[in-house]
C-alpha cells in the first residue's frame, strides 16, 4: 500500500486492488500506551520470574482501569512471555564521600589489583590501606582470592594493630560472601559498600593500586606464582610497603611519610 502511494497511485485505487476500505489505510491509532508499557517493563524487571495474570493483578491493585485485552497485547508486543533469567540485584547503596579521619584504624579500605605472568595466567593481589595514615597494611598476591583468603590476611594485620571499625569495599564476591560479613560482624566491624560502577568512592586504595602497580607489577615480568608470591609480595612488595610507609612524602599528609604521620597522630592521642 505504501509503495503504491509513493508511485503516485491514488489511495481509492490502492485500497480497490489490495481490497480494503479506504478509511483503514487513514486510520490512526489514538490509545497511548506509553505508560501501560512503562508499567509492565518496570514488573518485568522487578519480578522477572512472574507471568501475565501476576502483572495484571498488580495493576488492578494499583487502580489501573486497562481492561486484560489491553494489557495482553502490549505484553505480547514486549515479548514479556519469554522468561529472562533471574538476576540477584544489589541493595542500594548510600553515597558517603570519602572523610579525613582524626586517628589510625578507625578505617581500612580493601581493593583487589589484577595483574598476568609471562604464561598468561591471571593473578590478584588484595591492597589493604588506613584511610588516615595511608599506610599500607598488606599487598597479598594468589591465584584467585576467596572471602576466607581474605579474613586470613585481615586477621594477620591485627596481630600488629588493632581491628578498625569500619572497612570500605567495593561490591565484589568475596567482600559479599556470608564468612566474611560474618568475620565482620563478630570483629564489630561495619562494612561499607562503595555504588557499583563509582570506584573513586574508594579512592584511597585505588590511588595506591595505581602507584603499587607502577612501582612493583608493571615493573616486573614473572614466570610463575610461586616467583611472583615470593618476589612480588615477600621481597618486592614487603621492601615497597616499607619504602612507601616509611618515606613516601604524602600529599595528603602535608609531604609527611605514612608511618611518621601515623606515630604522630599517635602522640597527639596520648
Amino acid at each position: 500500500m505504501e509503495w503504491a502511494v509513493e508511485e503516485k497511485v491514488s489511495v481509492g485505487r490502492a485500497c480497490r486492488v489490495i481490497g480494503i476500505h479506504r478509511s483503514k489505510w487513514y486510520y490512526r491509532s489514538r490509545k497511548d500506551d506509553k505508560l501501560v508499557i512503562e508499567k509492565l517493563r518496570a514488573y518485568a524487571e522487578i519480578y522477572p520470574t512472574r507471568g501475565f495474570d501476576d502483572y495484571y493483578g498488580k495493576l488492578r491493585n494499583e487502580g489501573f482501569a486497562w481492561n486484560r485485552k489491553r494489557v495482553l497485547r502490549v505484553y505480547r508486543l514486549l515479548n514479556l512471555k519469554h522468561r529472562r533469567r533471574h538476576k540477584r540485584r544489589l541493595p542500594a547503596r548510600v553515597k558517603q564521600p570519602l572523610q579525613v579521619l582524626s586517628h589510625p584504624n578507625k578505617s581500612w579500605s580493601m581493593d583487589f589489583v589484577s595483574d598476568a605472568l609471562v604464561s598468561k595466567r591471571k593473578i590478584r593481589v588484595l591492597t589493604i590501606i588506613d584511610d588516615c595514615s595511608r599506610e599500607v597494611l598488606a599487598a597479598h598476591a594468589d591465584f584467585s582470592l576467596a572471602a576466607q583468603q581474605v579474613v586470613d590476611v585481615l586477621e594477620l594485620i591485627a596481630l600488629n594493630r588493632p581491628y578498625p571499625e569500619q572497612i570500605r569495599v567495593d561490591n565484589g564476591p568475596e567482600f559479599l560472601a556470608d564468612k566474611f560479613r560474618q568475620w565482620c560482624e563478630n570483629k564489630g566491624i561495619a562494612i561499607h559498600y562503595i555504588q557499583p560502577g563509582k570506584p573513586m568512592q574508594n579512592g584511597y586504595v585505588e590511588r595506591l593500586n595505581r602507584t603499587y602497580r607502577e612501582d612493583v607489577l608493571d615493573a616486573y615480568l614473572f614466570e610463575s606464582l610461586e616467583q611472583a608470591a615470593a618476589a612480588a609480595v615477600r621481597i618486592l612488595s614487603d621492601e615497597w610497603m616499607d619504602n612507601y610507609n616509611r618515606l613516601h612524602p604524602h600529599q595528603a599528609l602535608a609531604g609527611m611519610a605514612p608511618a611518621v604521620f601515623a606515630k604522630t597522630m599517635e602522640n597527639k592521642k596520648v
